[in-house]
């Protein structure tokens, strides 16, 4: 059993350089899908920085207006000592087909890294990955030697 073949990787937001303003990341249609997580990789924090992760959903992902809030999808703040952290979120199948990632950022500057979507549990196999994934190489069984 091979994990990437059971799974879809993308990256919803590339890295943001250090600000304020909140990040609104790709959405994904959930066809085909019954979870999504969400992993959101910051860098550095200023300090009193105010940086959290949700999720919102839409049903159809026309605009950016279309999208809410998922109810209690919201990370924790992080704290100034959290630099170089990960925030994730993991939602079992929400009841729109699109959802998607929001940094929230403010009151001092924080970067963000980049946001990577991984969709599971899917309908049919193997799945492929999204375009954003240049290259994955499968292993079955390892020998040692050259990488």
């Amino acid at each position: 059993m091979i994990l990437s073949e059971q799974i879809k990787i993308t990256r919803v937001l590339n890295g943001v350089a250090a600000g304020t303003t909140s990040q609104n990341g790709t959405g994904l249609s959930m066809e085909g899908f019954r979870g999504i997580m969400f992993v959101a990789a910051v860098g550095a924090l200023t300090s009193t920085q105010v940086t959290s992760l949700k999720a919102q959903q839409s049903s159809d992902d026309a605009s950016a207006d279309d999208y809410t809030d998922i109810e209690g999808s919201a990370t924790d703040a992080l704290a100034d000592a959290d630099g170089n952290k990960l925030l994730v979120i993991d939602i079992w199948q929400p009841s729109k087909n699109y959802v998607r990632p929001v940094v929230v950022r403010g009151t001092a500057n924080a970067v963000i890294d980049g946001v990577f979507a991984i969709q599971y549990n899917a309908r049919s196999l193997p799945t492929s990955m999204s375009t954003s994934v240049k290259e994955l190489v499968k292993l079955v069984g390892t020998a040692e030697g050259t990488a």
